[in-house]
């Protein structure tokens, strides 16, 4: 086992440029170890700093074109609404007219019920009274 650990020593030691060996001087081995490490670190952390900036602007676009759909719905859900409202106040001022034309109807005939010929000339000789009083009021 000595001569195992004595030929990996040996090796670290070996001063024939080109061949191969272990350099066991920490020192010189660390700068390039670290440089080794920071260069496929530093390429591995561009090429996902890449992968994340693509991600993000897929994602962004997609927010963009719902976005987008989401306001078509809204303006459509917004006109269907303006719709519904003009058709509730059609319906409204429908109904309005017709309890108007109904209490009329149903004052009238209750008018023509109640008056008798007398009573209808007393009604008109009042009525021509009051126009008589406004017209010296406003000479």
């Amino acid at each position: 086992m000595k001569n195992v650990t004595n030929s990996f020593v040996s090796l670290g030691h070996w001063p024939s440029v080109g061949s191969f060996g272990f350099n066991t001087d920490i020192l010189a081995t660390n700068p390039i170890n670290i440089s080794v490490v920071l260069f496929w670190k530093g390429n591995n952390r561009k090429q996902r700093i890449l992968s994340t900036i693509r991600n993000s602007e897929e994602l962004r676009e997609g927010a963009i074109e719902q976005l987008g759909k989401a306001r078509a719905r809204l303006r459509k859900v917004e006109m269907e609404a303006d719709q519904f409202r003009f058709e509730q106040q059609k319906a409204i001022n429908q109904v309005r007219q017709r309890v108007f034309q109904q209490a009329l109807q149903g004052a009238l005939g209750t008018l023509n019920s109640c008056l008798n010929s007398e009573l209808h000339l007393h009604t008109i000789n009042a009525n021509i009274g009051m126009f008589g009083a406004m017209k010296e009021i406003t000479d």
